[in-house]
């Protein structure tokens, strides 16, 4: 795991000229690198379904910048973009961090470092209009924890957390896809969140491991080394009051099974079906919903852009006092971005998977 640590760049903007245009900074090529979508995957994606595009840098227009990206995140929901979200032929999206090269929009100064969705490409025009944002500098939070920790990845796990299952004092959470960005952020929130025991599923020893000796967690498992249900149970034999869910199939199953009265499930994801031609069959105990006046309620984080500000503010302390670790997997290299959406969706990664495609 590598931490990036990123400061603005010491570019002084200077003054608007004659035409509004701030001052730029010449980017290295004039060629920019895009990835499409060329063909729709069924099952686990390969690079033929990507194709690298080149083309020359855009102009930038009023109300736009010009940003050489530094940052691109891979992320589960991309999976299933690819089924019908996402275009053919086509640039990809995705979040990301720039360096604004050019601007001629009045709210991005030359050098500011800026999170936009322009991402599987190494440059791209932003605008304020468009929601790009200039990036908060915190001391001792590195600029890469605006793709996990501070960005959407983060923001699932706490609205997850929050507003949908409510964690309480006491609680005993379980957290599927644990080693991932979502669940290493998630795991580290209950505790914050007073939950009384926090468990995690993941696909390694070595992960399981890292749960437990890195992270917090009180107990995890291996869900390859038997059912789920089984091992959950055994971790948490008084039952279990909150499951975030980044899996479904089995693990919403055994989460139904081992909810104790009033449970709350939030489900974020279900990555155990992403790369299904078919969907699993749904839980074979759904009804234990009603029996034990369970709460499920699936949520989207980009819904939620309003707890932005909020978890900012919760977690900026948390992390410049040392008390969560930022879980990243950084790959370097634009030509490494499928390899890495890959094993991001093999389950390669710890923590946040990114790629790393310029110096900050």
């Amino acid at each position: 795991m590598n931490a990036i640590h990123g400061n603005r760049p010491s570019i002084d903007p200077g003054g608007w000229d004659a035409v509004g245009a701030r001052p730029t900074v010449a980017p290295m090529t004039s060629t920019l690198r895009s990835v499409h979508l060329v063909a729709r995957p069924q099952g686990m994606p390969t690079a033929d379904h990507f194709a690298f595009v080149e083309e020359p840098l855009p102009a930038v227009l009023p109300g736009t910048a010009l940003v050489e990206n530094l940052l691109l995140s891979v992320d589960p929901y991309m999976r299933e973009a690819m089924d019908t979200e996402w275009e053919l032929n086509a640039p990809l999206e995705g979040r990301s961090i720039g360096r604004v090269l050019e601007s001629r929009d009045p709210a991005l100064a030359v050098g500011d470092l800026v999170f936009h969705r322009e991402g599987w490409r190494t440059h791209a025009l932003v605008s304020t209009a468009e929601g790009a944002r200039v990036l908060p500098r915190h001391d001792g939070v590195p600029l890469s924890a605006w793709l996990g920790l501070l960005g959407g990845t983060g923001l699932s796990a706490y609205v997850g957390l929050t507003r949908i299952a409510q964690v309480r004092p006491g609680d005993t959470v379980f957290i599927s896809a644990a080693a991932g960005g979502v669940g290493s952020t998630a795991g580290q929130l209950a505790r914050l969140l007073g939950a009384g025991r926090v468990i995690g599923s993941a696909g390694s020893a070595a992960k399981v491991a890292h749960l437990v000796d890195d992270l917090g967690f009180d107990a995890a498992f291996d869900y390859h080394d038997g059912p789920v249900a089984e091992q959950l149970a055994k971790a948490a034999p008084d039952g279990i009051d909150v499951y975030l869910d980044n899996v479904g199939g089995d693990h919403l199953e055994a989460a139904i099974a081992s909810m104790r009265q009033h449970g709350r499930i939030a489900w974020c994801g279900a990555v155990a079906q992403y790369n299904s031609a078919e969907p699993p069959p749904a839980p074979r105990n759904l009804y234990d919903i009603v029996e034990k006046t369970i709460r499920l309620e699936g949520f989207l984080v980009r819904q939620h852009g309003d707890a932005q500000a909020e978890w900012e503010d919760f977690l900026v302390p948390h992390l410049q006092a040392g008390r969560v670790v930022q879980d990243e997997t950084v790959v370097d290299g634009f030509d490494r971005i499928v390899e890495a959406f890959q094993g991001m969706l093999a389950g390669r990664n710890t923590g946040k998977m990114l790629v790393r495609t310029a110096a900050a």
